[in-house]
């Protein structure tokens, strides 16, 4: 994914419409009062630890955490973050909601850490008619791909794909539909598309945009997804362990896919978890699986991870972001967390 950040960042993130500073009252409103970007406050809380039993335990699998924030904001439509992507320094970020809100902006670093959130800027999602996308019913915006620049956007229950002009209109891009497989509308209506990804030039697939279902499954019980594009379009599956659903997926430098992973059971509890897979071993027909380099439960300062992305710090570490959706709830949290990938 960095070489496509890389061209979409550089393309003038966030874009040219004015920007509004939020009022008190718009900031407490669950509306926007006008369909222009605002400016919001976004505040921080560190997190000294990632493990609540031990905190001087650092190395989880193949990550090492680094640090921690926990999120929150006046403006009501804060929240519901369903997917993040980051500039190749790891500062600038582009993130969706679930309620088809855009979210730019930049985290703040002291040092290694992250400090907090600054520059950020709201906007409902436009569809082709320049009118908010909630408008016509559609919602649960999951997936977010970027692609020099272009937004590729994946809408879970209506199960369409919606086509952004970032690189010359920002969040104030009009979305267009992307042309689909058909077996994609066919997903389930809650369990639908929940990862987007564009293979970069020089990767194996490229120019491929792949598709993954939160757990939409096949015959066998594998989790579907679908190559869009490409030279090698078709249908893939994943292999579905220990209960666990797919919430996101991204592209290290390398060409391995980081498969991001949650569960929750009444019986087995909540867990997250990170699968790598060879990208070599995508293509139609295919049933790719991989192990897990990353494995978290509520011993743990998580909750429902739903972003993951990655970049490579400025002494050449490679730093794996996540992001978690409050689903809007009081008894649920906003946690932006980072790990270095210590086994590339």
């Amino acid at each position: 994914m960095v070489g496509s950040a890389a061209a979409f960042f550089a393309s003038g993130v966030p874009g040219h419409a004015q920007i509004v500073t939020a009022s008190p009252t718009q900031r407490a409103a669950s509306e926007y009062s006008t369909d222009a970007p605002v400016s919001i406050e976004v505040n921080a809380r560190p997190l000294s630890s990632f493990d609540t039993r031990d905190r001087s335990h650092l190395r989880f699998g193949a990550l090492e955490f680094r640090s921690g924030l926990i999120l929150t904001s006046p403006f009501r439509g804060f929240g519901g973050l369903s997917a993040l992507r980051l500039d190749p320094t790891g500062e600038r970020f582009v993130a969706i909601s679930d309620k088809a809100t855009w979210f730019t902006g930049r985290i703040v670093y002291r040092g290694r850490e992250m400090a907090g959130l600054a520059d950020v800027e709201a906007a409902p999602m436009l569809g082709a008619d320049g009118r908010p996308i909630t408008a016509r019913g559609w919602y649960d915006s999951e997936s977010l791909a970027l692609d020099g620049g272009t937004a590729y956007v994946g809408l879970e229950r209506v199960h369409q794909i919606l086509k952004f002009d970032f690189g010359r209109d920002g969040i104030r891009a009009k979305g267009e539909l992307l042309v689909t497989p058909p077996a994609l509308r066919k997903l389930p209506s809650n369990k639908g598309l929940e990862s987007l990804l564009l293979v970069p030039k020089r990767q194996p697939l490229a120019g491929t945009l792949i598709a993954i279902s939160e757990r939409g499954l096949d015959a066998d019980g594998n989790i579907i997804g679908f190559l869009i594009g490409g030279k090698t379009p078709g249908t893939f599956a994943v292999r579905r362990r220990d209960d666990f659903d797919i919430s996101d997926a991204t592209l290290l430098p390398s060409g391995e896919l980081l498969l991001l992973e949650r569960k929750f059971s009444l019986l087995n509890g909540v867990g997250i978890r990170i699968r790598r897979v060879e990208l070599t071993r995508l293509a139609p027909g295919a049933v790719i699986d991989g192990p897990s380099i990353f494995d978290a439960d509520l011993g743990d300062e998580i909750d429902n991870m739903e972003g993951l992305d990655v970049h490579r710090d400025a002494v050449g570490e490679l730093v794996l972001t996540m992001v978690s959706d409050d689903n809007f709830s009081m008894i649920q949290r906003t946690l932006l967390l980072q790990f270095t990938l210590l086994e590339e």
